[in-house]
């Protein structure tokens, strides 16, 4: 008999996302319900959620969502949040104690804004200063690690089994328009609290399920520009390279999906369409060191929508499905219909089509 944890899964990890285009908000046992039957994706080395509109009394602050190694390193690093931020409210993320979750850092959550001196200091706009600092904690305060940034969102990951972390953070007691879930089959990176995913920086967060064969040239890339990749995994750059390619750059997510899963030059040379080929060229060409190569599916959270994505190969699954205002995405059909056992119009997306799916507007 085949043992848990002892045979490599090549198509394991576990992704899923639900959201409501009238941004109707559910509780999160909607999402922890698609994790539960794709248990065997995962090796309990971790999980996690991401989860847009959760906070709207505190909309217009920055959550910063954060593991610590010890009470000391949470006080040394307030020193450094005083020092650039205003503090609006300071607390312990609220958790459930479970005996399959364990070695849990501490975890904590502070409301910010950045004070206007840093900002008029570096001459930049908040955003930016957001990134420079939450890259700075992750690479210079020995024992910080913010793992969620954005307004109005929030992440939570660990190590163990999705649908374990779900119920450790108290997902049920939150309500989101939209959320994203992750469960993780580490095949050449460490399993680690910071190491789960999401990945995210300001509102955007990352899910994925693959192996990133670029991710050292995409990785050199990035960090030319101030990021750095210092959470052990390869999935942390892909969060990097959007919101360098959507906020930095200031493209649209499909001119983005067209860089990181770039058709093939046969395929651009081969359009009937001119001025559309022209375009793709000039992307693959000026962004070349962003493909990514290797078998994968992204799902892209941001405040207002969802972008799902294969590689151009489609070396993983991904289905989609929808029933009134929600739109389904999913590894299986089956955790879609866990989610809504009367989903509709279930497809499977084909390599490199993006699946964008935004709020109505107004909503």
């Amino acid at each position: 008999m085949k043992r848990e944890g002892l045979v490599r899964i090549p198509s394991g990890c576990a992704i899923a996302s639900v959201i409501s285009t009238e941004g109707n908000r559910m509780s999160g046992e909607t999402i922890i319900n698609a994790m539960v039957p794709m248990h065997e994706r995962s090796n309990g080395l971790g999980g996690g959620f991401a989860a847009y509109g959760i906070y709207p009394e505190y909309k217009d602050f920055y959550a910063l969502h954060m593991f610590f190694d010890d009470r000391s390193a949470r006080k040394s690093c307030e020193v450094f949040l005083k020092e650039n931020f205003e503090i609006i409210k300071s607390e312990h993320i609220p958790t459930l104690k479970l005996s399959t979750i364990t070695d849990e850092p501490v975890i904590w959550r502070y409301f910010v804004s950045p004070l206007r001196a840093g900002l008029r200091e570096l001459q930049i706009d908040e955003r930016e200063f957001i990134v420079r600092k939450v890259i700075h904690i992750n690479s210079r305060q020995p024992g910080a690690y913010v793992f969620s940034c954005g307004k109005n969102m929030g992440i939570f990951k660990a190590v163990g089994f999705p649908e374990d972390v779900g119920h450790f953070y108290r997902l049920e007691e939150y309500e989101a328009y939209s959320w994203t879930a992750h469960g993780r089959y580490p095949t050449n990176t460490p399993g680690w609290w910071g190491g789960a995913h999401p990945f995210g920086i300001l509102d955007y967060s990352v899910v994925h399920n693959g192996e990133i064969s670029s991710y050292d040239a995409n990785r050199r890339f990035i960090e030319m520009f101030g990021y750095k990749c210092t959470l052990k995994t390869d999935t942390e750059v892909i969060a990097y390279i959007m919101d360098y390619l959507l906020r930095v750059q200031g493209l649209t997510l499909k001119e983005s999906a067209d860089i990181v899963a770039a058709p093939f030059w046969s395929t651009i040379e081969n359009m009937s369409d001119r001025r559309e080929a022209e375009l793709k060229t000039f992307l693959r060409t000026a962004f070349s060191q962003l493909l990514i190569t290797g078998p994968f599916s992204v799902i892209l959270g941001f405040n207002g929508g969802l972008m799902a994505l294969n590689d151009r190969l489609k070396l993983r699954s991904m289905v989609v499905g929808e029933r009134e205002d929600r739109v389904y995405i999913a590894s299986e059909e089956a955790a879609i219909r866990a989610m809504d056992p009367l989903a509709e119009n279930i497809w499977a997306p084909g390599g490199g089509e993006p699946v964008i799916v935004k709020l109505k507007k107004g909503a």
